[in-house]
């Protein structure tokens, strides 16, 4: 039996928008979800600017009494499900709530409730510790409090590896919906690392843009100017459906998982290998695995991160696939409005994706002002696109050399 795997539903909590129609509304205007961070007075930072998520309110999901035991992460995952959930008409748990499932990606996981705690910890000693402390940063709880939500008593874990994370999180449901295991997975990203420890650790690392004094052109992908990524957090998740299960119903559907394709560079534990060899194979199984050939891509979301490496080494692996018509295919950078969801930016992304599907619109990147001579493909400067968008590659690449693509289309008969 050839099991079909869509996406009926969708939902988001991010920089930019924590609707579907917001957000995407704001993507075709370019508009940035970038400002100096709020959350804590970060003049003593290099950056000191981030893509935090404003006036969000977890008691319109979750019950006041639970709010203090659940991180800050997990509570973006269980608003986010919650819309995908309300979005897809599915009514949760179903007849075999062993068939429904949720699999995540977090990079991090309960940075907050860590940093807070070990603020306790020295500040006051052990015994101020809350009970409530290890069930809070297990990164798995995200996960599982969407289970919990739902009575999903399906698949239920999390990946991890780093901002590739919610790649392979979405690729194990997949797997999951197609393998027959599963007839509906939960699935997506979240993270919460805008705190004093998360932005010095970057800025540590020179990774994040110092662009403080103009943070809305600070993500500027594939420019030349570019000069580091901008933190940011968030969450999405999809309801990825076995397709006659979804049809029995009468489910609206965005798109269709076509394939997935994964490797690791074996290089470098922050820096992508500059040939872009890993990124590039992982396109290619991502496009052998759906069954079609690089001539049916019609657009690429690009991981695009606006760090000097990145962005290059990533120009070059799409040129290895697609060879000249790699001059021909649209690309953009969701990253450059809504900086980087780290773990969850591949989830945001994919919805982002299956918009441009559903709409026949291609995003722009913003900021992409000066031309760089290593950048040099059609990169959708600044102004949406009306596009045929029939196939997609959505690409996520991670710390670790972690490489994971999607491959999404329009539903074909």
């Amino acid at each position: 039996m050839d099991r079909r795997v869509v996406i009926t539903g969708m939902g988001l909590i991010t920089p930019l928008g924590q609707t579907v129609e917001e957000f995407w509304d704001n993507l075709c205007k370019g508009k940035s979800g970038i400002d100096r961070i709020s959350a804590f007075d970060p003049s003593a930072f290099s950056s000191q600017i981030g893509g935090e998520v404003k006036d969000f309110d977890p008691e319109k999901w979750i019950d006041l009494r639970d709010v203090r035991k659940i991180d800050r992460f997990s509570q973006f995952a269980v608003a986010a499900a919650a819309i995908a959930v309300e979005d897809s008409g599915l009514q949760l748990p179903g007849e075999n709530p062993y068939r429904q499932g949720a699999i995540m990606g977090s990079g991090i996981g309960g940075f907050c409730e860590m940093e807070s705690t070990t603020r306790t910890l020295i500040d006051r000693g052990p015994r101020r510790i809350s009970p409530f402390f290890i069930p809070k940063v297990m990164m798995n709880s995200c996960s599982a409090h969407m289970a919990m939500r739902f009575g999903l008593k399906g698949p239920n874990f999390v990946t991890a590896s780093a901002c590739a994370s919610a790649s392979h999180a979405m690729a194990c449901a997949y797997f999951m919906v197609k393998s027959d295991m599963s007839d509906v997975m939960l699935t997506g990203g979240s993270e919460a690392a805008i705190t004093p420890l998360g932005l010095g650790g970057f800025c540590a690392l020179k990774a994040l843009s110092t662009r403080n004094d103009d943070p809305h052109r600070a993500s500027r992908p594939f420019d030349k100017e570019r000069d580091g990524f901008i933190l940011s957090e968030g969450c999405g998740v999809l309801a990825f459906e076995e397709l006659e299960h979804a049809k029995k119903r009468g489910a609206n559907i965005y798109a269709e998982i076509l394939g997935v394709g994964q490797s690791d560079d074996a290089y470098h534990i922050t820096a992508p290998v500059e040939d872009g060899a890993g990124a590039a194979k992982a396109m290619e199984l991502a496009i052998e695995n759906s069954g079609i050939s690089p001539e049916d891509v019609s657009y690429i979301n690009a991981h695009g991160t606006s760090t000097v490496y990145n962005d290059r080494s990533e120009t070059v692996a799409i040129k290895k696939v697609f060879g000249e018509r790699a001059y021909k295919v649209p690309i953009s950078s969701t990253k450059s409005m809504i900086g980087h969801l780290l773990g969850g930016a591949a989830a945001a992304e994919l919805i982002a994706t299956a918009l441009c599907i559903k709409n026949d619109v291609v995003h722009p990147t913003t900021n992409h002002e000066t031309p760089d001579p290593d950048c040099d493909l059609d990169y959708v400067p600044n102004e949406a696109r009306e596009v045929q968008v029939n196939v997609v590659i959505s690409n996520s690449f991670g710390f670790g050399g972690h490489n994971a693509c999607l491959c999404v289309g329009k539903l074909r008969d």
